[in-house]
């Protein structure tokens, strides 16, 4: 998983966890994609607090999910789903099931969809 994306969805289990300023500074730099100079200019400080702040809130995220393993758990279930969704594709292929069976199996399908979206 590349870095940005890991940040991200730490911040997204965890965000709320982290104060008013720790969720600026995260927001502004991973989701509107600005510069440490961009941001410091912003809040009206340097350049290198802002990037120890980040760099605080980065550690402050991962301690969270050394803690908790929300995301890795949250991956296993996705994965999961993914899996449930393939073996119930696999039913569907089959021959010999009835018509509710195979309204059953769509059924499932979207479920899963749904807990994957």
């Amino acid at each position: 998983m590349d870095d940005i994306l890991k940040a991200t969805l730490l911040y997204d289990f965890y965000g709320e966890l982290l104060t008013q300023k720790q969720k600026t500074i995260f927001e502004y730099y991973y989701l509107n994609d600005c510069s440490l100079t961009e941001i410091g200019e912003e809040l009206g400080i340097s350049r290198q607090a802002v990037r120890d702040l980040l760099k605080r809130t980065e550690n402050i995220l991962l301690s969270y999910e050394q803690r908790l393993k929300l995301v890795e758990k949250f991956g296993i279930q996705k994965e999961s789903v993914r899996r449930i969704k393939s073996l119930a594709q696999e039913i569907e292929k089959s021959r010999g099931i009835s018509g509710e069976a195979i309204e059953k199996i769509e059924e499932i399908k979207n479920i899963a969809d749904e807990i994957l979206d």
